[in-house]
């Protein structure tokens, strides 16, 4: 796989920057760059997308993020290797992602934010989970090929 099913950045410009204004706007959220890319990965993950998830993790590596976290991410809540912030996060994000699977949880989790994030951040964490979801839908949905391209 080479080339993307369609030239969907092309083909739809206008939706395509959209997107892309959206999720730039979000980085210079309160919540940090670094929170942020540990979300889009863990929702890449649960989502199977390997150009989102190639992508987040390189420039998790390339902001310092150890591999042992990377590593084990999928399992998160097995570690004490997140803060408790980054776990309230990430809760939030597999919660906003399996809407269909964790209904009764949704309260549970949404309480668990408010220790540790303000009403806007809750807001805008929900935007990064939105926006990495219509990614990873876009991405796998257009075969978005992932480059061979080892890092560390």
């Amino acid at each position: 796989m080479n080339s993307p099913r369609l030239p969907w950045t092309a083909l739809a410009p206008a939706q395509y920057k959209s997107m892309y204004a959206v999720s730039q706007s979000l980085v210079e959220s309160p919540l940090g760059g670094k929170l942020i890319e540990i979300v889009q990965t863990r929702v890449s993950q649960i989502n199977g997308c390997a150009f989102c998830l190639d992508m987040h993790v390189r420039e998790l590596r390339r902001s310092g993020e150890a591999w042992q976290r990377l590593n084990v991410l999928s399992a998160w809540r097995e570690t004490e290797f997140f803060s408790a912030r980054e776990q309230a996060a990430l809760a939030w994000a597999e919660t906003m992602t399996r809407l269909a699977d964790s209904h009764t949880e949704r309260e549970v989790e949404f309480q668990a934010l408010r220790a540790h994030f303000s009403d806007a951040e809750i807001v805008e964490l929900t935007w990064v989970i939105a926006a990495i979801n219509a990614w990873n839908r876009m991405a796998i949905g257009m075969h978005q090929p992932v480059a061979a391209d080892p890092i560390d």
